[in-house]
């Protein structure tokens, strides 16, 4: 499916490129023959910078469709693959629990596994619908002051039960300052928090080594940065991550499953708060930072 779409856009190109060079050929005749005549040649010259500037202009559509339908259907299969994973090994659990003698470890030890697989679910639940909701304007009704150094802390413990993480696996950089207040929306703030630590796991393999570090390098902005010995990311890729639907496609990356939503919902919390969120690497196998910075007041 994929390579078709690539041929698909190299046709799109191609032809674009032969339309162009034939309207080339055509007035460049055109001129030899009538170069005498100042008017034509006037409008001989305007109406090819409108002919070849529609069919740059559509080719330029096209293609972005393709891409941008590409994206979308590489989000459905990773939502269906999230969604249908783990409904299918609770259904195999509860199977098992219904057919078998099972002992209390066992029948523990499945509903542990049972549970794991439903905060998978509703992870992958909750990406989808904070995506939509995202994208919709709200008022700031909802938003007060929040205690970030506690709010990054609880994140981090949350990520080392859900992930049977070291504390040296995932630990603070330096000590953060005691208390860092700022005023936001908490639940979008956590969230944005909690989808840096969690891709930062992901992206780091069987043995993570991530840092946190909380700083405030002046009195009107708090700077998160997570950094990671993962798989890194292409130069050229840094600026897409953050885009919709968008995934990095490397040999790393391809085992990596999810929604290519995480970062774009981290950038449009982080923007509707008055700050901004950036990734930086030194390309593939050399690991990641990401920065999350928020001001302390987020003046309209």
């Amino acid at each position: 499916m994929v390579s078709g779409r690539k041929r698909s856009i190299a046709l799109f190109i191609a032809l674009g490129a032969a339309l162009i060079l034939v309207i080339l050929l055509l007035y460049i005749g055109w001129v030899l023959l009538s170069w005498r005549t100042g008017v034509l040649l006037f409008l001989g010259v305007l109406l090819l910078t409108i002919i070849i500037s529609g069919v740059v202009l559509n080719t330029i559509f096209l293609v972005r469709e393709i891409r941008r339908n590409e994206q979308q259907d590489s989000f459905l299969n990773a939502v269906t693959h999230e969604l249908k994973t783990p409904i299918t090994s609770i259904r195999l659990y509860l199977q098992t629990l219904e057919k078998r003698k099972l002992t209390d470890d066992q029948r523990r030890d499945f509903y542990r596994l049972m549970l794991d697989d439903a905060d998978r679910l509703m992870g992958t639940v909750e990406q989808v619908l904070r995506a939509g909701e995202i994208r919709q304007r709200r008022l700031r009704d909802r938003w007060k002051d929040v205690d970030f150094t506690a709010m990054v802390e609880e994140s981090l413990e949350l990520a080392r039960l859900r992930h049977h993480l070291s504390a040296e696996a995932l630990r603070f950089g330096e000590v953060p300052p005691e208390t860092i207040t700022l005023l936001g929306n908490p639940e979008e703030l956590r969230t944005a928090v909690g989808n840096l630590i969690e891709n930062a796991v992901k992206y780091s393999g069987q043995q993570p080594s991530i840092s946190v570090y909380v700083t405030t390098p002046n009195i009107d902005t708090v700077v998160l940065r997570v950094r990671d010995n993962g798989v890194g990311i292409p130069r050229n890729e840094l600026k897409r991550i953050f885009k919709r639907f968008y995934r990095v496609q490397t040999h790393a990356t391809g085992q990596v499953k999810g929604t290519g939503l995480g970062l774009f919902i981290v950038r449009n919390i982080a923007r509707r708060h008055g700050g901004d969120a950036f990734a930086e690497s030194e390309g593939e196998g050399h690991g990641s930072t990401f920065t999350l910075r928020l001001p302390r007041v987020y003046h309209v």
